[in-house]
């Protein structure tokens, strides 16, 4: 094609949004004459083309809220795939705005969508001097619709539908060009000058994952887009004309850094200066102060993830809310979506967590569990509650939250399961107890009943397990009590829960159907931290299976709930950028238990707080009625104190998070070993916690649970009925090691 047939050709599309009413037909008259047949051609596929444009909310970053205990949402985590936060006109200083329109397109507020004097000079140096590219000359508006259709392509699924689609909406071609107009004449119909700038200003790419005037201020200068100035307004606009070369976070560039004064940003900004000198938008004096500016950018990352919640002692929190939402199916069908979503939609997501009290649980923690211990791997967390919602208000940890190797610094959340970026789990000890004894009542038997505390060496064979093949034979469970410790030879069962006697809850194991026992467990929330299935053996009694704190924290507030369990929960709400309720996974709240098992089951529990108690050195006696159960396995491998009000639960660990190291003689911090720790732990914690939840009058027992006092009595093999439930496999014929949950020498407390 000639010179002139190109001309007429490309002039052809000008004249097209011209017959759409976006241009002045008497300003083409010169141009018509040029290529009849090429005007009439694309007017045919200008009008043919699509004109609306659905402009949608651009990506945005999604902010983590908790609670300052007064009332107050922090921000304490942001995610996002790209950092903008979109800003009302009001929001943005007139200096940006003066800036953007006298650089880019001096003629926005006159002209309808597309710069007509813009567009034909483009035209013409194309067809005259570049070849079939097609210059520039795109107004904002123009700009705008770019932006947004390459917005669209970010939200598709795969890279190569996202590549397909961004080179088509950046390619250089009459065609692209020709839609660019329609969208534009179109939009300048649907919206505003305001809207269009705005969105425009809220939009535009800034260099790396910065977007948008608002983002770009806080990242280049410290500071919001409404308080910039000339110069820094000036170099935001500068930026946005080629953000890859012109950005100003790059000082070791060797064309544009810092030590050049970032020569080709400072152009390109003493460019716009004039600019806006020209089109009066600043005085003289605010030109030559502004010139004479040098580039100072003060960086100001946005961090993106929960590494910044380390500040608020919360970056486990905040990896424990992230990994709930992408496995929550209210978020979106599949994991891709639940990441776009959560990554890009602006989402307002407010948490429960309470500041005050997280800092207090830290401190309690860190006083006494150090980040690293030589030859172990030391753990210990603390998880706070809410019995009847599942609120989870506090968690903290020992470890510094990260992925390095070094000592002390791990991701791996020990307060939750695994499926949520938590351990294995570990054995809970005599922790797991209530279960057996709200099986121990619901077979008819009673908490002054007394039971025999003789025996070290339990036959399989004396167990019945009717859902669970045990095995029999010769396998025994090798049970001791605390060491040293000189026990009666029968004891109350209120006693023996108390004290943790593990000899009197093997006896009481022998009357009853250990099924029973993992069902009672079950029925409360517990699971193993893996979600394998429950080792059923004699010696879980004593706490042989590997649960999380959490899933302790949440069986425990279902005791204190009146049997009713919550699962947890670490959001309240979820709003999109619009304000608009994004629907979520709460809590759900089930009946686990009969109120009478389980108010029995925590009044016999209250004893471990008071006298010959096990926890009775941590009680805070601040009048607020409470109740406990401590566990330890063998060598003090493994250490829990899990307490309650009516209005909290808590549950503190220590130990090994991994390997098989005792800690009954490893010094921690302040004179405490792994077993001691969770006492001093608890007597800092619970004052705290009890100031800021209190708790009413625990429920008193079932008189016919309570019982009268009786002398020891037993039978093998359960009294229980027996349970319908088909049995399982035979397990491996081996015996439980001692070693596990207190289920050999271990203390059991």
């Amino acid at each position: 094609m000639s010179i002139l047939g190109k001309l007429g050709a490309l002039v052809g599309f000008v004249i097209a949004a011209a017959v759409a009413g976006v241009l002045a037909a008497a300003s083409l008259a010169p141009f018509a004459v040029l290529s009849a047949d090429g005007v009439h051609g694309t007017l045919g596929t200008y009008f043919s083309m699509p004109d609306y444009l659905k402009i949608e909310t651009p990506q945005q970053i999604s902010t983590l809220y908790a609670q300052d205990g007064k009332g107050h949402e922090v921000a304490v985590a942001t995610f996002y795939s790209q950092d903008r936060v979109n800003v009302d006109p009001d929001e943005i200083a007139q200096t940006v705005k003066d800036a953007a329109i006298d650089t880019e397109d001096p003629r926005f507020y006159q002209e309808g969508g597309v710069d007509v004097i813009g567009t034909i000079r483009a035209t013409l140096a194309t067809a005259l001097g570049h070849g079939d590219n097609v210059q520039g000359g795109s107004s904002i508006t123009q700009q705008y619709v770019k932006n947004v259709l390459v917005q669209q392509c970010e939200r598709l699924s795969s890279k190569k539908a996202i590549d397909t689609c961004y080179n088509k909406a950046i390619e250089v071609t009459p065609e692209r060009k020709l839609q660019e107009m329609r969208y534009a004449s179109a939009v300048d119909r649907q919206y505003s000058k305001a809207q269009i700038l705005t969105g425009y200003l809220n939009i535009v790419g800034l260099g790396g994952t910065t977007y948008g005037v608002q983002a770009g201020a806080r990242y280049y200068f410290g500071t919001d887009a409404a308080h910039l100035t000339v110069p820094q307004a000036a170099t935001l606009v500068a930026i946005l004309n080629n953000p890859s070369n012109l950005r100003i976070d790059e000082p070791s560039n060797p064309k544009n850094g810092a030590k050049n004064g970032y020569k080709l940003t400072l152009e390109r900004r003493d460019y716009v200066l004039d600019k806006m000198r020209s089109h009066n938008s600043i005085s003289e004096e605010q030109y030559e102060a502004a010139k004479k500016t040098p580039i100072t950018p003060k960086i100001t990352q946005q961090a993106s993830g929960c590494a910044a919640a380390a500040k608020y002692d919360a970056a486990y929190y905040c990896q424990y809310v992230r990994d709930t939402l992408l496995a929550d199916p209210a978020l979106g069908k599949t994991s891709a979506e639940r990441i776009e979503k959560l990554d890009t939609a602006g989402l307002q997501i407010h948490t429960p967590l309470r500041l005050d009290l997280q800092a207090a649980a830290q401190k309690a923690l860190s006083s006494y569990v150090p980040k690293s211990a030589g030859g172990v791997s030391l753990g210990g967390t603390n998880v706070t509650v809410r019995p009847g919602s599942g609120q989870i208000v506090t968690m903290v940890q020992n470890t510094d939250f990260g992925n390095s190797d070094a000592p002390g610094v791990t991701s791996v959340n020990y307060n939750t399961d695994q499926a949520y970026g938590g351990s294995m789990g570990f054995q809970t000890g005599s922790t797991f107890k209530p279960f057996t004894l709200a099986e121990w009542l619901k077979e008819g038997h009673t908490l002054n009943q007394y039971v025999s505390t003789a025996g070290r060496h339990f036959p399989f064979s004396d167990f019945h397990n009717s859902c669970y093949n045990i095995g029999a034979g010769s396998q025994v469970w090798n049970v001791q009590n605390n060491d040293n410790e000189a026990v009666p030879g029968s004891m109350s069962v209120m006693a023996a829960t108390a004290q943790s006697i593990n000899t009197a809850y093997a006896n009481m194991g022998r009357q009853i159907d250990l099924c029973g026992v993992a069902a009672n467990a079950k029925a409360m929330g517990v699971h193993l931290a893996n979600n394998g299935p429950f080792e059923e053996f004699p010696s879980e009694i004593l706490g042989t299976n590997l649960i999380s704190p959490l899933t302790m924290a949440e069986a425990y507030a279902g005791f204190s709930n009146g049997g009713t369990v919550c699962t947890p929960i670490a959001v309240t709400s979820i709003t999109d950028s619009t304000g608009k309720k994004v629907p979520f996974t709460g809590a759900k709240c089930h009946g686990s238990m009969p109120s009478n098992i389980a108010n029995t089951v925590e009044y016999a529990l209250q004893g471990v707080l008071k006298g010959a108690g096990t926890a009775a050195t941590a009680n805070p006696n601040d009048g607020v009625p409470l109740f406990a159960k401590t566990g330890t396995t063998d060598g003090d491998e493994q250490n829990w104190m899990i307490t309650s009000s009516t209005n909290y639960t808590t549950a503190i660990w220590v130990g090994n998070a991994s390997g098989h190291v005792g800690l009954e003689h490893f010094p921690l911090l302040q004179g405490t070993t792994g077993y001691t720790s969770k006492f001093s732990i608890a007597h800092q914690l619970l004052p705290v916690l009890d100031r800021a939840f209190g708790g009413a009058a625990l429920p008193g027992p079932d008189p016919k649970l309570l019982g009268a006092v009786t002398q020891p009595h037993y039978t093998h093999k359960g009294t229980g009925p027996t349970k319908p439930a088909p049995a399982k496999p035979a397990p491996p014929k081996a015996p439980a090691p001692p070693s596990k949950g207190g289920g050999g020498h271990g203390k059991g407390h």
